[in-house]
């Protein structure tokens, strides 16, 4: 399972390195934190079959959760059986809140 680090994340976003950020975080969790990764856009992990063919397959594709465990785990590994170059933020939103990375309140963006 490829994964990515909070910072090295971080570096990515602040060199402009092409990526797609992907929230999974289940509704209740993500309105229980309140906030986002500036860029990321929300996709419900119970409809995945839904959004998973507008995912792009030539863009390095992170995936985040709560706390990087089954939820984005289990969807990056069904992005990069699809041929998606797909990884995992490790330990999810929360670490990157405890890295003291930004975050911004929802904006609304869903699909």
């Amino acid at each position: 399972m490829n994964q990515i680090a909070p910072t090295e994340l971080a570096l990515w976003k602040s060199a402009g390195f092409a990526h797609k950020l992907l929230d999974v975080r289940r509704t209740s969790a993500r309105e229980r934190d309140g906030t986002d990764i500036a860029d990321a856009t929300w996709h419900d992990p119970a409809q995945w079959l839904e959004w998973k063919d507008k995912v792009p397959a030539d863009t390095p594709v992170v995936v985040y959760c709560a706390h990087g465990h089954e939820i984005s785990q289990g969807l990056a590994a069904a992005l990069c059986a699809m041929g998606c170059d797909a990884r995992t933020l490790v330990g999810g939103i929360a670490a990157w809140q405890e890295a003291g990375l930004p975050v911004l309140p929802h904006a609304g963006r869903s699909s």
